[in-house]
Order: structure tokens, then C-alpha cells, then sequence
């Protein structure tokens, strides 16, 4: 299969933390293992204990919220290897908790550490619907889809009470604007009152995250998170009121959920999804050391093979950034991976083309007084 063998360093290096035992309860119910300072920090901090049990007198993470006030909404790309150029994200911060998120390092961009404070310190955009709807008025925006959901989860449980991307898609509704839309919360499905009737115009498609069937690997993994059944109905809810929806089995993590691929397809395809998609595990910055330290404490015997694997995808390294390798890696794994994905999906029927929302249909709202100017 191509694996890599793996020295002792990359076995032990940063992977057995001097507070991982002391954090244990403070971190119940959390993703991370750790909580090290972010890269940019000129100070590395670390719970220690000194023998005297103050440690454990510190209190469990909680979930904190701050409220923060960008300038715009729209973020802009230029990557050649995804399908949108534009994005909007609600939340800085997923109280989701998945360790393998590729999104944690951002939090080193706000001085915090990218394990405990990415999942547990939040950030909450405000002013968000004046914002796009300021941005979506300029006299030079051209629509194009606007994919939400790309870096955190928008659906995220502190979305019951913010509402901030139900905000959003009453905004883009208004102006028959297209979105794209990915998550793994069940939570979309509160918000099929809007979406229905903007899939009925082609300008709307879901996408529904799986990694494994399995609840408790679902729960070590991303403890936060929707169950896979409660995934499995939104899509089923989805589905049946006519909304475009495909599975993303994402990420495949090698030796540890890549032998579910066939069966989260099927289960996802007589739910009702109609595409799929999926992205080969992805280790990048301090991802690498999380995770490690995430095997070492729930599947410690599997470390060596996963690794190995991983690496086989990545030309010997942990992660290789390369535009059209870093979704679907390269090697003999990965290309296994790809021809079993495509053969799952061919038998099941799922569409190998994929659905293009309109532009044509999008228009700004007229406002009170815009009518005046026609007369002037």
C-alpha cells in the first residue's frame, strides 16, 4: 500500500503532553487534547503540575462569546482547485470540536491556541445582514455563488440562539442570490422555510458532512457535532423538500473510517442526496500535533498505521499544500481511494456532473426613495 515506516520521533514527538492528564475533566465533551499556545505567540504557556493539586482546581472549559465587528462579509479567493471564489463565514471558532478541522490554525491569527480555545472561544460577527446587503448593493458586484461553511460550521449550536446565518439567507433570498451551503449540523433543516423556495429557483444546494456511521467514533472525533443518524435525516428532510443535497464524506481518514466509504454513500443516497463528494484527511500546521495527540489517547495502536498512511498521500510528509493534491492527496492509497469512491458512486446512481445554481435571476431590492431618482 505504499506506507512510509515511521521513525521514533514521529511517534513521540509532542505527543504525550505534560497536561494531558490534569486536563482531562476540564476538557469533557471537548475535541482537543491540548491547548498550546498559537504559533505567533513570543510565550509558550502550558498547565503544570506542582505537586500540590492546584491544577485540578481549575475550572472546565467553557464556551466564550465575543462579539466582534468585521468591515466586510464577502471573503474573496483566488484557489484553483475549489469550486467557488467567494465565501461568507458567520463564526470565527466551531464549537463542533472536530479534531481534524482544518480551520483550527486560524485561531492563531487571533492569538489563541488552536486546540481547547478554538473549539471553546468564539467569535460572532455582528451586523452581518446590513453588511451583505451593503456589499451585494455596490454598483460593481457581480453574483456568483456564495459558499458558506467552508472554513467553520455555520449551523454550529451557538447558531440556535445567534440566528446569524438565518440572517444571512434571508438576505441572499431577498436579493435571489445563489449560495452553496456545507455542514454537519442538523440544524439546517430549521431553515428549509427559506431554502425550498430558493431551490425551487435553482439558487440553492446543501451539503451534508459524514466521516464515520459509527456514534461513538463520531463522538470522540467531533463531540459537538450532529450524530451520523441525525445527519442522515436532515438530508432525508432536505431531500423531500426538493432542496439539492450532497453527501461530503470528509474528511476519509486512512485505517480508522476509510472502510465506511461505500456505506456512508448508501445510506446518503437513499436519504436522498443526489451528489457526493469527499477529502482525504489533511494534517497542516498544528493540525499535525492534535491529532497525533488525539490517537495517542483514543486509538493508540492504530497511531503507527494511520500515520504511515497519511504520509503515503502527502510524497513523505504530514501535509502537502499543492493546489489539486491537498483535497485527494496522490500515491497508490489515495488513487485506491478515488477509483473505490467512484465506483460506489457510479452503481449508486449519484449525478457525475454537478449542479450549477442560477445568476441570472439576481436582483437588488428596491428601497424606499430609489424610485425618486427617476425623476431627478
Amino acid at each position: 500500500m505504499g506506507m512510509i515506516p515511521l521513525s521514533e520521533d514521529d511517534l513521540t514527538h509532542d505527543t504525550t503532553p505534560p497536561d494531558l492528564g490534569i486536563l482531562a475533566e476540564r476538557r469533557r465533551g471537548r475535541g482537543a487534547v491540548t491547548n498550546v499556545s498559537g504559533r505567533f505567540e513570543p510565550l509558550q504557556r502550558q498547565t503544570e503540575d506542582d505537586g500540590w493539586g492546584s491544577a485540578d482546581e481549575l475550572p472546565p472549559f467553557k464556551t466564550e462569546i465575543t462579539m466582534e465587528k468585521p468591515r466586510t462579509i464577502i471573503t474573496r479567493n483566488q484557489s484553483p482547485d475549489i469550486s467557488f471564489d467567494r465565501s461568507i463565514n458567520p463564526y470565527r471558532g466551531c464549537e463542533h470540536g472536530c479534531v481534524y478541522c482544518f480551520a483550527r490554525p486560524t485561531h492563531a491569527y487571533m492569538g489563541l491556541s488552536p486546540g481547547l480555545d478554538f473549539e471553546s472561544k468564539l467569535f460572532v460577527k455582528e451586523g452581518v445582514a446590513e453588511l451583505l446587503e451593503r456589499e451585494l448593493s455596490a454598483p460593481t458586484y457581480s453574483p456568483r455563488t456564495i459558499a458558506i461553511g467552508t472554513n467553520t460550521d455555520p449551523y454550529q449550536p451557538i447558531e440556535r440562539e445567534r440566528r446569524i446565518m438565518r440572517e444571512v439567507l434571508e438576505v441572499l433570498a431577498r436579493f435571489n442570490h445563489p449560495v452553496g451551503i456545507v455542514t454537519k449540523s442538523a440544524l439546517v433543516a430549521r431553515d428549509i422555510d427559506l431554502l425550498a423556495p430558493m431551490a425551487a429557483r435553482g439558487l440553492v444546494k446543501v451539503a451534508l458532512s459524514i466521516t464515520t456511521l459509527d456514534r461513538r467514533l463520531a463522538r470522540e472525533m467531533e463531540p459537538r457535532a450532529a450524530t451520523p443518524s441525525k445527519r442522515l435525516d436532515a438530508i432525508r428532510q432536505l431531500a423531500e423538500a426538493a432542496i439539492p443535497v450532497t453527501v461530503m464524506v470528509a474528511p476519509i481518514i486512512p485505517a480508522l473510517t476509510d472502510s465506511e466509504i461505500e456505506r456512508i454513500l448508501e445510506a446518503a443516497f437513499e436519504a436522498g442526496a443526489r451528489e457526493a463528494g469527499y477529502v482525504l484527511l489533511r494534517l497542516p500546521l498544528e493540525i499535525r500535533d492534535l491529532f497525533r495527540e488525539w490517537l495517542l489517547e483514543h486509538h493508540p495502536g492504530r497511531l503507527r498505521h494511520i500515520l504511515s498512511l497519511v504520509q503515503s498521500t502527502r510524497g513523505g510528509k504530514d501535509y502537502d499544500a499543492t493546489f489539486g493534491k491537498r483535497m485527494v492527496g496522490e500515491g497508490v492509497y489515495a488513487g485506491l481511494i478515488q477509483k473505490r469512491f467512484k465506483l460506489a458512486t457510479t452503481r449508486l446512481g449519484f449525478g457525475r456532473a454537478r449542479l450549477a445554481l442560477r445568476t441570472d435571476l439576481f436582483q437588488k431590492p428596491v428601497k424606499a426613495g430609489d424610485q425618486l431618482s427617476l425623476f431627478a
